[in-house]
């Protein structure tokens, strides 16, 4: 094996950064959404085992839904990513971009194996900057393709180390060979390939042996000649060892994808579900097409599914001209690779076993898959090409005349090719730029017009999305995924007629049940969703709840798995109030998937509403226990205890509630609850903390303010509540509560008599019948010696609330002064200035709080100094213990109040 010096390794470093450090800029783009953001398997709160239990997109391999692509390697590096950087899409990025220089060193490792130095290194930087790669560099998700190339390659390297120098057979390389392939096969399933690029390098250039060789050795054996020569055996040995691998590897990956193809419809691949010789014919024709895309990559596109190529139906379809020519060319290299020993045979048979080989998992010719074309999967193809075009340049430029012509057409080719991908990586900046670029290569692709909307809805730009869904029905009229996307948007736009009518549209489009045949098999699963769609839309009206419901079952009889049908029809029996089938459609749910917090966290839902805090505290612990920062989980956990009143749940709600304010810092309900956690503790300088918090973030935040103002007027800091009291009036002023406190305030404490009448008659304006701000209005008349006024407030709240016992005993109150000042001779309207007079003399006899509160007899300052003697120390007396019950009361009532 030729060295790879430090200055090639640079040179392909610096030209592969030079090619995609703009890819840096780019986020997170097409297919990396699922693997990436929206991928659980990602986040640390999900055990590790996980990776090896879910798909590459972290659905349960054992789910019909699953894609069957088995990645665990590839997604473990993903989560290393995560783990790092969380969702900085740059760091991902960046990994990629290493990768890639590390599979262009490796490469160059392995073309010196039959390239001379020169021709090596061309191929290498061909390599390097050709556009093909871009969806595999800059696309997050190609780093399947990286990851497995690098697995693949050093395999290959590896299984090269296995004849010693003495023709024996050297097993450590070999058993390295076998896991390297199984690494490579865990990043993606085309790695396991490598075993037959392993098989042609064994035969073809490590044994020398030719197709007319080995035909004649096997009519030698078959006709019993001489018997197996040795080399013959050696080779055939190792080639059992590296079968017999593969084959349990084969067995391995069958039983992790439960012996089950994934479901692709006529939309993802429609040559797939065409007849013979469509199906034939248009499969043989994609052959050339990928060709052409290594050949000349100047139209590149994100995704080639749909329409993009039509279906070949004839034979005298022009376009078999280029499936034609395209295996007559492949012949012709085969001929000239197999029959010669030479250097240049050895070169291209080994070009076309990493051209061909790697690619026919993705070829369709044998199984289908969920694609027509797909750029990165030309990735390891594209080292055959790359292997080929260098050795043309060498046999082009060994002829005198032609080599200095040769060197130009090189240079000019890796510019123009570094250029192309330079400016390639610009279109995976974001969705918008990616899917607009791929429509101008091709506009007859309903999924790119699709995504373009999907783009602009993510933007909130409704009305534009619209026009590209409705142009995607137009390309494809029979696509079921178009007219719900028109339908969603068109309820985005509040248009629930015209949205009805797309669902419905989409409805129509859905096959019908066969008798005795498995629905799901013919149908997206996520097409079933428009029964979801349609029944979410329809039940905004509750005279068709019913028909609502009914359609969430027409979708569960035609897939019994389907488990967002059982999670939305929980929600819409919630809504009925059929509490206990919505908590047996949670339960079905379950079943289906244990795994699922959202689930835990509905049915702890549907256990609040049947009355079961102890169940739904339990179901909630479930779903944090699965997910320990599920946002919903927490919050309401927390508040349940938080409600409970037992103190002893306290440390957990307030734990619970600081993780919430962690992910949801933005959200002042988080800190409204833990203030009021600290109310309940007493822990009066934390709770102003997080009420104060809890109101910069929502201005006018009513119960937060009021509890804020509760608090200070609670510990002694009534000048401090009256600022807040006039904020919340000011946001709410209607808030009865908030009047009644402020009322209470400013009679008691700033002895502002109008003041207090004003918020008292505001809140009989509002409620003629509040007992509580009339009782207190009647507290007013008093302490302004309007007796009689005061004696009718009073009567009239008796008439309100005849059963409330401290009424009577006011009025009763009321009437003994009256009847003791007219026996006196004394007026029992009070003028200005005996108001003041009583006021001054009164220091806080009465709290105006709910009402319950006895007020004392105020002290007559005209009466003769005998008399007043005589009775002020008994009145004092009786002053001070009727303050002390008034006291007592207040906090009982505000501790009511805290409740708003």
């Amino acid at each position: 094996m030729a060295f790879v010096s430090w200055k090639e390794i640079v040179l392909l470093t610096g030209l592969v950064a030079g090619c995609y450090w703009n890819s840096l800029s780019c986020g997170f783009v097409f297919d990396d959404v699922s693997a990436i953001l929206d991928n659980k398997d990602l986040r640390p709160a999900t055990p590790l085992h996980n990776l090896f239990l879910n798909d590459f997109w972290g659905t349960p391999m054992t789910e019909e839904r699953s894609h069957k692509s088995y990645r665990p390697l590839t997604v473990l590096t993903f989560r290393l990513n995560y783990l790092f950087s969380e969702l900085s899409a740059a760091s991902y990025h960046l990994l990629n971009i290493i990768l890639h220089a590390a599979v262009c060193v490796l490469f160059l490792r392995v073309c010196r194996l039959f390239l001379d130095k020169t021709s090596g290194l061309v191929a290498a930087l061909l390599f390097a900057v050709h556009p093909i790669h871009t969806e595999a560099v800059t696309g997050v998700v190609g780093r399947a393709e990286l990851l497995s190339s690098i697995f693949l390659l050093a395999a290959f390297l590896s299984y090269t180390k296995s004849t010693g120098a003495d023709h024996s057979i050297v097993w450590t390389p070999i058993a390295l060979t076998v896991v390297l392939v199984a690494a490579a096969t865990l990043c993606k399933e085309q790695g396991i390939t490598v075993v037959g690029i392993c098989c042609v390098y064994e035969v073809f250039i490590a044994q020398g042996f030719t197709l007319p060789m080995l035909m004649d050795t096997l009519r030698q054996i078959l006709r019993g000649k001489d018997g197996f020569p040795y080399a013959v055996l050696q080779t055939l040995l190792k080639l059992i060892v590296l079968i017999i691998s593969t084959l349990l590897l084969v067995i391995i990956r069958v039983q992790v994808i439960q012996s089950q193809l994934p479901v692709f419809t006529r939309f993802d691949n429609p040559a797939a579900v065409s007849s013979t010789p469509s199906r034939q014919l248009t499969f043989n024709y994609l052959l050339p097409v990928n060709a052409w895309l290594l050949l000349n990559p100047s139209e590149l596109c994100c995704d080639w599914t749909m329409g993009t190529i039509p279906l070949v139906d004839s034979v005298l379809d022009l376009r078999n001209l280029a499936t034609l020519a395209f295996y007559v060319l492949l012949g012709l290299l085969a001929h000239h690779g197999l029959r010669y020993r030479h250097n240049s045979a050895k070169a291209v048979v080994m070009a076309l076993s990493f051209m061909v080989l790697p690619f026919i998992p993705a070829s369709n010719l044998f199984f289908p898959v969920g694609f027509v074309v797909a750029e990165r999967v030309l990735y390891v193809p594209s080292m055959g090409f790359c292997v080929l075009i260098a050795h043309g340049f060498k046999i082009v430029s060994n002829i005198g005349p032609m080599k200095k012509i040769s060197w130009l057409m090189i240079g000019v080719l890796l510019t123009t090719h570094a250029v192309k991908t330079f400016n390639r990586n610009w279109d995976w900046e974001s969705e918008y730029t990616l899917f607009t670029s791929a429509l101008k290569v091709n506009k007859n692709n309903a999924k790119l017009w699709n995504n373009v909307g999907h783009a602009l809805e993510n933007q909130n730009s409704y009305e534009r999305a619209l026009r590209y869904f409705l142009q995607a029905t137009r390309v494809q009229p029979d696509d079921i995924g178009a007219h719900m996307n028109v339908g969603r948007t068109y309820k985005n736009l509040n248009r629930s007629k015209e949205a009805e009518e797309a669902y419905l549209v989409a409805k129509s489009l859905m096959p019908q049940v066969i008798p005795g045949k498995k629905y799901a098999t013919r149908v997206a699963p996520n097409h079933l969703n428009v029964y979801i769609n349609l029944a979410n839309l329809i039940r905004a009206n509750d005279s068709r709840l019913e028909e609502a419901d009914q359609l969430y079952r027409q979708a569960i009889s035609m897939r019994p798995d389907f488990k967002q049908a059982y999670i939305s029809r929980g929600e819409l029996l919630l809504k009925m109030n059929k509490l206990t089938d919505a908590r047996d459609a949670y339960l079905r749910a379950l079943e289906l998937d244990r795994n699922n917090a959202d689930l835990w966290y509905n049915l702890a839902i549907v256990n609040i509403e049947m009355k079961d805090p102890a169940e739904a505290l339990k179901n909630f612990n479930h779903a944090l226990e699965l997910s320990p920062r599920h946002k919903l989980a927490l919050f309401n956990s927390a508040l349940l205890m938080q409600e409970s009143g037992e103190p002893k749940f306290w440390p957990e709600a307030n734990r619970r509630f600081l993780m919430y304010v962690e992910e949801e810092p933005n959200d002042a309900n988080g800190y409204f609850n833990l203030g009021m956690l600290a109310m309940d503790a007493n822990e009066n300088t934390a709770a102003e903390r997080w009420m104060r918090k809890a109101i910069g973030l929502q201005a006018g935040f009513r119960s937060a303010l009021f509890n804020l103002a509760l608090l200070y007027s609670q510990t002694k800091r009534e000048t401090d509540a009256l600022p807040v009291l006039d904020e919340l009036l000011q946001h709410h002023p209607e808030h009865i509560k908030g009047l009644i406190l402020k009322g209470d305030i400013l009679m008691n404490h700033k002895k502002d008599t109008r003041g207090a009448k004003t918020c008292f008659q505001r809140i009989l304006s509002m409620d003629p019948t509040n007992v509580q701000g009339k009782h207190n209005l009647c507290v007013v008349y008093f302490e302004e010696r309007d007796l009689p006024r005061a004696e009718r407030c009073l009567e009239e709240t008796l008439a309100l609330a005849p059963n409330e016992e401290y009424v009577r005993r006011h009025l009763s109150i009321v009437r003994n002064k009256m009847a003791a000042m007219s026996a006196a001779g004394h007026a029992l309207s009070s003028e200005k200035g005996a108001v003041g007079k009583a006021a001054k003399g009164e220091k806080n006899a009465r709290k105006s709080s709910g009402g319950a509160a006895d007020h004392s007899e105020p002290s007559d300052g005209s009466q003769s100094g005998e008399r007043t003697t005589a009775k002020s120390t008994k009145d004092i007396k009786d002053i001070e213990e009727k303050r002390a019950a008034a006291l007592k009361r207040l906090e009982e009532i505000e501790r009511i109040l805290s409740n708003d």
